[in-house]
């Protein structure tokens, strides 16, 4: 019974995060506002702090609240290992990169057809998982990959519209824009997912050791990036312009639900996971529609809806996924 209840809870917590972190964002990117609109490149940067800082929590708790026992591991695990500590740079600048993509991606796309792109995940950690791990799929993973790529060439298909050439052109303009932020996110996060999981293998270190390692990489990166291209903005109006709470809430759920989806993993399998992805795809769709009201299904979107969710219960079908271990 308990256990019933545990993944009753996980799949109630991976559609929460991964619906109002969607849907958070995109109306965070689109909200009018009095003043300057908050800069994608500083929230990364602040994810990427209070990352470390629960990290670092966790770590404390893991050792029963002790602080020479946290100095000690923090010394031992990241100062006195200098090289493991360097292998974390690779994923952590791609994480920085995806993370600042899927800004862009919002701010171009509406939240179902972010959500259902954004499955080409699956295919990029397969592959991945294929070439750097030497991991075998079975016929129905391999026939589920097919069907994705299906359903997403589906959802992105033209649709009629009776638009205003020019703000057509402006439409297609900037979910082209947003699409290829998509899949460059799509490809990044497979890549970096299956290397973080080999470093994982490799080493016995705590998950939670890793994400600060990975947060303080991403904290440079994102710094560097945030000063690089948004460099003048921040000197004129600071690095919290625009900041509300909607902002605050995009950020705490980027930072924090990473770790919520690590804690509560374990409880989900295959099925619960396509569950989860299958109820936020509808969600997001309903929400867009109704709430935001940017969004105006077709039937050939939802077409390519259902190919991608039936693909995601396939992938589960047979055999593990490849898993791309929740970076934070």
């Amino acid at each position: 019974m308990a256990s019933a209840r545990l993944k009753y809870l996980s799949l109630g917590v991976l559609v929460f995060q991964t619906t109002s972190l969607v849907l958070t964002m995109r109306y965070s990117r689109t909200l009018q506002a009095e003043g300057p609109r908050y800069l994608a490149s500083s929230a990364v940067v602040v994810a990427e702090v209070m990352k470390i800082l629960a990290c670092v929590l966790l770590v404390f708790k893991e050792h029963s609240y002790s602080m020479r026992a946290l100095n000690s591991i923090l010394r031992q695990e990241i100062l006195h290992k200098p090289v493991e500590t360097l292998k974390l740079a690779i994923p952590s600048g791609i994480y920085t990169l995806q993370n600042n993509l899927l800004y862009v991606a919002l701010s171009n796309l509406d939240a179902a057809t972010y959500q259902v792109t954004y499955q080409l995940k699956i295919l990029t950690t397969a592959l991945f998982s294929v070439s750097m791990l030497g991991r075998r799929l079975g016929i129905y993973q391999w026939l589920s990959l097919l069907i994705l790529m299906g359903g997403v060439a589906l959802v992105q298909w033209p649709s009629e519209s009776a638009a205003a050439p020019e703000k057509e052109a402006r439409s297609t303009g900037s979910q082209f824009v947003g699409v290829t932020a998509v899949l460059v996110a799509c490809c990044s996060s497979g890549f970096a997912g299956v290397y973080f999981e080999k470093i994982l293998k490799e080493s016995k270190q705590s998950v939670w050791v890793r994400n600060i390692q990975l947060g303080m990489f991403g904290f440079v990166f994102g710094l560097f990036g945030m000063l690089a291209y948004d460099g003048e903005r921040v000197r004129e109006s600071g690095m919290f312009q625009g900041y509300n709470t909607i902002t605050w809430t995009v950020v705490a759920l980027q930072a924090l639900g990473g770790l919520v989806i690590a804690a509560v993993i374990k409880y989900a399998d295959n099925i619960l996971k396509g569950f989860a992805t299958s109820l936020s795809i509808i969600l997001s769709t309903l929400i867009s529609y109704f709430l935001l009201q940017d969004f105006d299904p077709s039937s050939v979107f939802f077409l390519g809806a259902v190919l991608v969710i039936t693909a995601t219960f396939l992938y589960g079908y047979e055999g593990k996924p490849p898993a791309n271990p929740s970076r934070a």
